[in-house]
């Protein structure tokens, strides 16, 4: 009996040991979606603003991301007017980067980097509910002259697919939908020759 006794005794915790390797790799701490109040359900889109040195970007993202919140169907995108919440968009940096060069130090592969703040204004209570800066869409690229080449133009429709796709994710998706690039990261990619954009000013909290 004593044996018995020691056996069972030395097996429950080898037994729940063994449980909680099983179960290891199922337990996953997953955070909630951080989705909007209960009290948005209808969005608008100011034009996007454009900060970088580049003339026109902004009018072609502002109609990708109207689509993708067509076509993501979550929320009725309609005027600000009669809207309850309000995405802002900046777009801060265009950087075009020289990846590889030939024998004679002729660029023959980029990188196009464009990244964009977020805020969203909860127009019930006059002010921004969350920022996500720095959402980052990043393209590699070799030119028209080379077989299977596209052209900057290109590379930036590209671009505003992905960008517009992240933005209606953290909208609708909240928190953690997508993730931003850090500054320290951007700033060691760039030569110091490239020309960056200037410094963002900060969104008015109280815009209306």
């Amino acid at each position: 009996m004593r044996n018995e006794r020691s056996l069972r005794l030395l097996a429950c915790p080898v037994l729940a040991a063994a449980m909680l390797a099983c179960a290891g790799e199922d337990v996953t701490y997953r955070p909630a979606p951080q989705i909007l109040p209960q009290h948005i359900a209808k969005l608008a889109l100011r034009p996007v603003v454009n900060k970088t040195q580049q003339p026109g970007l902004e009018d072609k993202l502002t109609r990708r991301i109207i689509d993708e919140f067509l076509r993501d169907g979550r929320y009725p995108m309609v005027p600000e007017s009669d809207s309850d919440g309000v995405v802002v968009v900046t777009l801060t940096r265009y950087i075009l980067i020289p990846t590889m060069y030939d024998t004679v130090m002729a660029p023959t592969a980029y990188k196009l980097i464009i990244l964009v703040n977020i805020d969203f204004i909860d127009r019930t209570k006059n002010a921004i509910l969350w920022t996500e800066p720095n959402i980052e869409g990043v393209q590699s690229y070799i030119p028209p002259t080379l077989q299977g080449g596209m052209t900057e133009e290109q590379a930036r429709e590209l671009l505003w697919d992905v960008l517009a796709r992240q933005i209606v994710k953290r909208t609708v998706e909240g928190f953690g939908a997508v993730s931003g690039s850090s500054q320290r990261k951007i700033s060691s990619e760039i030569p110091p020759s490239e020309t960056q954009a200037p410094p963002v000013k900060p969104i008015n909290p109280n815009p209306y």
